[in-house]
């Protein structure tokens, strides 16, 4: 029997087993048999580091005094409006405690009014686009999860469809257009427009404003090109507006590209975020066909997770709803906005007088939101690791908000010896 067991044990086997031994019973004795340790997940192999989040563990692992992390798109944690914002929360959640709200589940598309000011903020207020009840809002799982929400709408209702996404962005394996010219590090905008003439009836995802990760947005005229021929070749317009506010620090600013697809009749998607809300799909049509999508959309969240959580939206819809508050804090975030001009206008600054070659920095200035492409490659990074101790992603991408004033002189040394100086 021993003979016959040994090295024949199974991941899965009825045999009972103990601390890694086999149980077995002999003409009334119990004998004990060592059991080779094999598993059917032997084949699994070791994940590389998350490119944002394996940053900032090899950040906390440093101990170098003069670090920065500039990997991850986190506020500057001193900062006063900041401290501002964590007051409005609490004001926000005391109102909660008034009126006795409650955190049982929500409904499978999330809180009302939730849903309800976060489509006013996209859209405005007065749009025809909800006076007619043309949109229907789902509260999703943070800005990942709208995304993954319409993923999954798509897949259902738009079988073989191509979606194109902005090259550089996030590791999906979805097919790309052409955004960032490492020439100019700026927009490759003929790029874009001659592969956005795509098969018609492709979906093609924009970013709203403050394009993640290279800081490079079409102007108001490339805004209105990229309209045209998406409304030329019947495509369906997919936006993730992940800044609305926080780029230029103004909401109807940072939402006209979203704005005007819509202006123009045009059937889209939206994955929001404050950081992060829910996802709005905006008909064409009349609200009978809203009510059927969003009909869906509640069937495809209920196996993925079911109900959102409440918390978060009722401090939102709080703080929204409320003028007073809502006065604050769109106070607040210009403020946050405007001390990331402030931060961008000091590195160029620094950049432009240590730097004696004649290189134009000006790109930095020319970029919004709180990333920046630098233009260094995976090399010139690692240096600014390795001998700067400035953590960063090996795309060159660094994140203004977790940067003061203080600090960029010092960053500006980093960047120009190690674009001089690595090749």
């Amino acid at each position: 029997m021993h003979e016959k067991l040994k090295g024949k044990v199974k991941l899965g086997s009825t045999t009972n087993s103990t601390a890694g031994f086999i149980k077995t019973k002999s003409f009334g004795r119990v004998s004990m048999v060592a059991a080779v340790n094999v598993s059917r997940f032997e084949g699994v192999t070791m994940a590389p580091p998350d490119p944002i989040l394996g940053v900032s563990e090899a950040f906390k692992a440093d101990t170098d005094e003069k670090k920065l992390n500039l990997g991850v798109g986190a506020y500057e944690p001193k900062s006063y409006s900041l401290m501002c914002l964590m007051l409005l929360r609490r004001l926000a959640e005391n109102l909660m405690l008034e009126r006795g709200e409650n955190k049982e589940y929500l409904p499978i598309e999330g809180l009302a009014a939730f849903n309800k000011v976060t489509a006013e903020l996209l859209f405005g207020a007065d749009n025809s686009v909800l006076k007619e009840q043309r949109v229907a809002t789902v509260q999703g799982l943070s800005g990942t999860g709208s995304l993954r929400l319409a993923a999954a709408l798509i897949e259902r209702y738009f079988p073989g469809a191509k979606v194109l996404i902005s090259s550089p962005t996030w590791e999906f394996p979805w097919s790309e257009y052409r955004y960032y010219d490492p020439k100019t590090v700026g927009l490759d905008f003929e790029g874009m427009i001659a592969d956005i003439k795509a098969p018609g009836g492709s979906f093609i995802l924009l970013h709203g404003c403050a394009h993640n990760p290279t800081g490079i947005d079409p102007t108001p005229e490339q805004w209105e090109k990229i309209a045209d021929v998406i409304q030329e070749k019947n495509h369906i317009p997919f936006f993730d507006v992940a800044y609305q506010g926080f780029a230029s620090g103004s909401l109807d600013n940072d939402a006209s590209s979203v704005r005007l697809f819509a202006t123009r009749g045009m059937e889209l998607l939206v994955a929001q975020s404050y950081s992060k809300k829910p996802w709005s799909l905006c008909r064409k049509d009349w609200s009978n066909e809203c009510c059927l999508v969003k009909s869906q959309l509640k069937r495809l969240a209920r196996p993925m997770y079911s109900n959102p959580p409440v918390h978060g939206a009722r401090i939102v819809a709080n703080v929204v709803g409320n003028p007073a508050l809502f006065d604050e804090w769109k106070a607040e975030m210009e403020m946050m906005a405007g001390r990331i001009k402030n931060v961008r206008q000091k590195l160029f600054d620094s950049l432009s007088a240590k730097d004696k070659s004649g290189k134009d920095w000006s790109f930095i200035l020319r970029q919004i939101g709180m990333f920046s492409f630098t233009g260094l490659n995976k090399a010139q990074s690692d240096n600014m690791t390795n001998k700067w101790h400035v953590y960063m992603t090996k795309d060159g991408r660094i994140s203004l908000a977790g940067l003061s004033l203080a600090k960029c002189e010092y960053l500006a040394d980093a960047i120009i010896d190690s674009y001089h100086n690595v090749s």
